[in-house]
């Protein structure tokens, strides 16, 4: 296991200052959730069990990312006993700004961001301390292990992965996930990045920081069905082309260069034969296949550049990230507990 978090470590140990705390840092933990009703239910209590061994001072916040059921009736129940906030979203915006509107509102010095379907086991979390205690800003769960997934999506998630840091300008680890813990410097930093089409793996990466992963097993879903399909997953992966590279537009302006000096090399040939041995039987399906197969590159290329455009249309428009529908901020009562351990 050390060798793997020496792997995907971005600063040597030699260049950490371990921190030196005057009290218990106050840590909140982001929850999306999406139809989670059932999984809250253990995943709260369990949390509350299990982060006092970190610090006394916490809070759960979820954010319910427009659920179809009682997932914010769940957390407004469980927060008559336990320090848990909610944030509900006026729709369903998707997980990336679920996250976002998290990190906008946690106000902890260390910041834990983790799936509410407990697939994140919670007993990772104490190294994750063990290593923000070192100096480390942002340390993050790898996955030691997918054989749950098909083959065919291990390969494909591989290779985009692969692709998109080789031509990004910092590597994005594909066996990362969300599943995070970020000082609070980390949070302001992600809370500077105003882009709204957002691929939050990314913007991780881009922020830099002294970075630590941390390899685990990933829990079976206690209950439910996870929402991201191959839709989202394709989505999110165009997101993450178009926001964290150029290299397809700079792959087409090769292709067409390419193309062009074929066709002025053809031109060439038929003007020297016409020159040689005069005129041939015109030849319509050469003709028919070179105008089919210009046509279809040309399409294409268009519909590569009108990605792009689409995202910056997008940004121009400076639609919000989200939209919040309610607010349950802690209750007092938590809040006081939360802040004032008994000692």
């Amino acid at each position: 296991m050390a060798d793997k978090i020496t792997q995907h470590t971005s600063e040597s140990d030699a260049s950490l200052t371990p921190r030196q705390l005057k009290g218990a840092p106050a840590i909140t933990c982001i929850l999306p959730a999406y139809n989670e009703a059932e999984n809250l239910k253990v995943m709260i209590p369990l949390l509350c069990e299990y982060l006092p061994r970190l610090s006394e001072r916490f809070e759960l916040l979820v954010v319910d990312d427009g659920s179809r059921d009682a997932t914010s009736a769940v957390a407004i129940a469980l927060a008559e006993s336990y320090p848990v906030s909610l944030i509900r979203l006026s729709r369903n915006f998707g997980k990336e700004a679920a996250m976002s509107a998290g990190l906008d509102h946690a106000d902890g010095d260390l910041v834990i961001l983790m799936d509410s379907d407990m697939q994140h086991p919670v007993e990772v979390l104490e190294e994750f301390y063990q290593h923000w205690l070192e100096g480390y800003d942002m340390i993050y769960g790898i996955r030691s292990d997918r054989s749950d997934e098909h083959p065919i999506k291990r390969r494909l998630t591989r290779y985009f992965y692969h692709m998109l840091s080789q031509s990004a300008d910092v590597e994005i680890q594909a066996d990362a996930g969300d599943f995070r813990m970020l000082d609070a410097k980390v949070v302001r930093a992600l809370r500077a990045l105003p882009e709204r089409k957002r691929m939050m793996k990314g913007l991780f990466a881009w922020v830099g920081f002294r970075s630590i992963g941390v390899p685990f097993q990933v829990n079976p879903r206690f209950s439910g069905q996870t929402s991201f399909g191959i839709r989202r997953l394709s989505s999110l992966a165009l997101t993450g082309i178009t926001a964290f590279s150029s290299t397809p537009l700079r792959m087409w302006m090769f292709i067409g260069a390419g193309i062009s000096l074929l066709s002025i090399t053809y031109a060439v040939v038929i003007v020297l034969r016409t020159l040689i041995w005069g005129v041939d039987v015109p030849g319509w399906p050469t003709l028919v296949a070179g105008i089919g197969f210009l046509g279809g590159v040309q399409l294409l290329s268009v519909g590569v550049l009108g990605e792009y455009v689409a995202r910056i249309f997008s940004e121009v428009k400076a639609r919000p990230v989200y939209l919040i529908s309610d607010h349950h901020p802690l209750r007092p009562e938590m809040k006081r507990d939360a802040e004032e351990p008994e000692s």
